[in-house]
């Protein structure tokens, strides 16, 4: 080990190197030095940065010495006597080395009692200096790594056997989104080190590799590489890592509630207790372990002896973070009175390869978040709460209507004719059949036919898809209810949607009113009702009704800011005077009443208006969550309007409905009055669980695909 001359000014700093056996990968034989940076301009690193180096090989001149310094000089706060054993890898932080014996000897640090030759759960970085960088935004090391490393041979003389490069592979620096800032800086709600040590991360604020998100390649990654060798360990000495079944007794979650308020005498009566679950925390005291496992309903701490355990100690104290294990022992409680389970025995169930991510430093990209949903349900429990109210949602929503007697059906998923709603399908084609088959991307069309076929009352939970954009609000594949009521009309079902809600809010928060981003949305009954042209013609300032021309609209549409295609019809200009104006203002529960007929084709017309329908769409919180109206069972009527929507597909517009002679078909052995409506279970949840984007409340939601993983004929 040599010192780095010329790097900083001619100074003169000697850094502890990496202890040959206690490291994650063992270099014997290698030494390691830091490059101690200067800060300058032109992308240079910030001030008092440093890199990791390690020689290939010592120079042959140089002699390991087990003793001090030349001056005898130890770290200060360190007693003066210690073991051999007690020169290990630290565990806790990185304050400042001691110097060393010709570069070559490891500083002194706390004792390794606590230890016991047990590896860390990450690679640890070098000494960091005290001193933070004065400019708010630096040059990450990382970009400046070439010229640290081209100045350092310079220094060096570039001898013989001596190569500077980052000395493992597993502390490459993962990228970071553009809002975790720049890589060398600490974030701001990271935590500093307990009792004012410095953090392990070679640079602040970036998860060490194997951490979490930095685990991009198994065979590179020292982690995980030790966690296999683990593995082929158990293996050796019988015992199975990925057991089979395990007689549980318990969950976590009720035991704790259940004996939250129990005394020393209970729990020692209590009886014998057997869980198992997920290893999330760890912490290795020498002859006594401390773990937390967690299960479907909450976490519990576990506390393991040697003495108890005997030969199956080691084994518990190998143990890694994300292991799934069954454990049995006795309830009792610690001197800080937290309910904790004696481990008599523990067997292992599954082995986890993977590190998670750590619990300040761990999943934070959003993206990531969403392709490794079995990760963010790990690490994030606000996550797990927001799917198990979506999963209460709709077994609320089905007794809800089952106690109305209503009859829950499935309907096609593919369908010869996509039909039900304005949209464009994803196409398939059927081999045996040799026919072109269509995602549907409503079911209104099948719920229909089976009322003429005599269910009065039906309804279905389940995906639509449809072959559009994708956003915070709009998934490819989504879920929706939608049901039908014979010898009912629209406003029977704005009553039972009122209803509906009311009790959702009741059974899921015990309140009715709900926060929505800044707002607070109050569902007391009754709602709100808004004609459609009222809407309109107050965004516009000018009183518009179905039988205002176009121009008229359009001028006054421009004139408020709202961009109008040339030759647009009249129902074009509405629709996007309600988008753009409307929508945007309905923030608390609002039906929106009598449509246009030009939008709304499968809607029965207004007795007193024909050229209008009876039909409703709600909005809460500025989106549309239902949408329902008035059927139409006139089959000629019916007939007409899909042939006015064919001639639409045959002058290019790709989203106008298809003509189903079938349908019209059933309609001609008669279809009783009827209401459908349907509803977004996505939308309703993001509601209820007050979450901006729908990719929240999607388990996998689509997104594009990972740069390296394109299918076949698709750019990224």
């Amino acid at each position: 080990m040599v010192r780095a001359r010329g790097v900083q000014g001619g100074s003169r700093r000697s850094v502890a190197r990496g202890r040959s056996g206690h490291q994650v990968g063992d270099h014997r034989g290698h030494g390691r030095l830091c490059l101690w940076l200067p800060q300058g301009r032109g992308g240079r690193a910030p001030a008092h940065s440093h890199l990791a180096v390690r020689r290939l090989e010592p120079p042959a001149d140089v002699i390991r010495v087990r003793g001090g310094d030349a001056g005898g000089r130890r770290r200060r706060g360190h007693h003066s006597r210690r073991r051999a054993a007690d020169r290990r890898l630290s565990l806790v932080g990185t304050g400042r080395p001691g110097r060393e014996h010709r570069g070559l000897r490891g500083a002194y640090h706390a004792s390794a009692d606590r230890h016991r030759r047990r590896l860390p759960e990450r690679a640890l970085a070098a000494a960091q200096s005290r001193h933070r960088p004065a400019h708010p935004e630096g040059t990450p090391l990382r970009a400046g790594r070439e010229q640290a490393e081209g100045r350092a041979l310079a220094a060096r003389g570039r001898e013989e056997g001596d190569r500077v490069r980052q000395p493992d592979p597993h502390l490459h620096l993962p990228s970071r989104a553009a809002h975790q800032g720049p890589s060398h800086r600490r974030g701001g709600r990271q935590r500093r080190g307990r009792h004012g040590r410095g953090s392990r991360r070679i640079h602040q604020g970036v998860s060490a590799r194997g951490a979490g998100e930095g685990v991009t390649d198994r065979d590179a990654n020292d982690l995980v590489r030790q966690r296999e060798e683990k593995l082929e360990a158990l293996r050796r000495r019988g015992l199975d890592p990925f057991g089979g079944r395990y007689p549980v007794t318990h969950w976590a979650g009720e035991l704790t509630a259940r004996l939250d308020k129990a005394g020393d005498a209970e729990l020692q009566a209590f009886g014998p207790v057997s869980l198992a679950g997920r290893l999330v925390a760890m912490r290795d005291h020498g002859k006594t372990a401390f773990a937390h496992l967690m299960d479907r309903t909450g976490r519990i701490q576990l506390y393991a002896r040697a003495d108890e355990l005997g030969d199956d100690f080691a084994p518990f104290r190998d143990l890694d973070v994300g292991d799934f294990i069954g454990v049995t022992g006795g309830m009792f409680r610690t001197r800080t009175g937290q309910l904790t389970l004696a481990v008599k025995s523990f067997a292992f169930l599954a082995k986890s390869l993977r590190p998670l991510p750590e619990k300040w430093h761990g999943l934070k990209d959003v993206e990531t978040r969403y392709r490794q949903r079995y990760v963010d349900l790990i690490v994030n429990p606000d996550v797990r709460e927001i799917f198990l109210l979506r999963a209460r949602l709709i077994q609320r929503l089905r007794a809800f209507l089952d106690a109305r007697g209503f009859l829950e059906v499935e309907t096609p998923m593919m369908q010869p004719i996509p039909g039900g709603a304005i949209a464009r399908p994803f196409q398939t084609h059927h081999n045996a059949l040799d026919m072109d088959l269509y995602l549907r991307i409503a079911p209104e069309l099948y719920l229909k036919r089976l009322v003429v076929g005599g269910f009065e009352r039906v309804y279905e939970i389940n995906r639509n898809f449809r072959n559009e954009g994708v956003s915070t609000q709009h998934n490819p594949e989504f879920t929706t209810l939608e049901f039908y009521q014979a010898y009912a009309d629209y406003q029977d079902l704005m009553e039972l949607t009122e209803e509906m809600f009311t009790e959702l809010a009741q059974s899921l928060l015990g309140r009715l009113s709900l926060t929505w981003g800044e707002h607070a949305v109050d569902l007391a009954r009754p709602w709100r009702r808004l004609s459609f042209f009222a809407g309109v013609s107050e965004a516009l300032g000018t009183t518009v009704s179905v039988d205002t021309d176009a121009a008229v609209v359009a001028r006054a549409a421009a004139a408020r800011g709202v961009t109008v295609k040339p030759g647009a019809a009249a129902w074009e200009i509405w629709k996007e005077v309600f988008d753009e104006l409307v929508e945007p203002t309905l923030v608390q529960p609002t039906f929106v009443i009598d449509y246009p007929i030009d939008l709304s084709p499968l809607a029965k017309k207004k007795r007193d208006n024909p050229r209008l329908v009876d039909r409703f769409e709600l909005f809460i919180g500025r989106r549309e969550l239902a949408n329902a109206y008035s059927e139409l069972n006139d089959p000629i009527d019916q007939l007409a309007r899909f042939r006015e929507q064919a001639a639409q597909k045959a002058r290019g517009d790709d989203e106008a409905h298809w003509l189903d002679e079938d349908y019209v078909r059933a309609l001609e052995y008669g279809m009783p009055p009827a209401a459908g409506e349907g509803i977004g279970i996505d939308r309703l949840t993001m509601l209820f669980a007050n979450q901006p984007s729908i990719r929240e409340v999607i388990l996998f939601p689509h997104l594009r695909p990972e740069s390296g993983a394109s299918p076949q004929g698709l750019e990224t």
